[in-house]
């Protein structure tokens, strides 16, 4: 698999509202599947098979704990795809995030 295709798999996994909100929750720290399914209104096997695409997708890592799965948010993989994507596309925005306003920064004030 070439880095273009495996990148295309994160963002088709992106693409989805309900795989986003996972990540979002997963924000928090590690979570259950079963604990990850009771926030959503869907069944417990539609939150797998989106678990299934953000995992094949590198994503989110999983660990078995006894009879439970627990899922880890994969931030450096995030991250990764979606900094590439932008400095392909929007090369300017590495220069703007090194240069944003930060709290105690030379640029306060002025």
């Amino acid at each position: 698999m070439t880095e273009a295709q495996d990148e295309a798999g994160a963002f088709r996994a992106l693409a989805d509202p309900t795989r986003r909100q996972i990540l979002e929750d997963l924000r928090g720290g590690e979570l259950a599947a079963g604990q990850i399914a009771s926030r959503f209104a869907i069944s417990a096997p539609s939150i797998s098979r989106h678990l299934g695409v953000l995992k094949a997708a590198g994503l989110v890592t999983e660990r078995r704990d006894g009879n439970r799965i627990l899922y880890t948010l994969a931030e450096d993989r995030l991250a990764t795809c979606v900094g590439r994507f932008l400095s392909a596309v929007c090369p300017e925005q590495i220069i703007l995030r090194h240069t944003t306003w930060r709290p105690g920064s030379q640029s306060e004030g002025s």
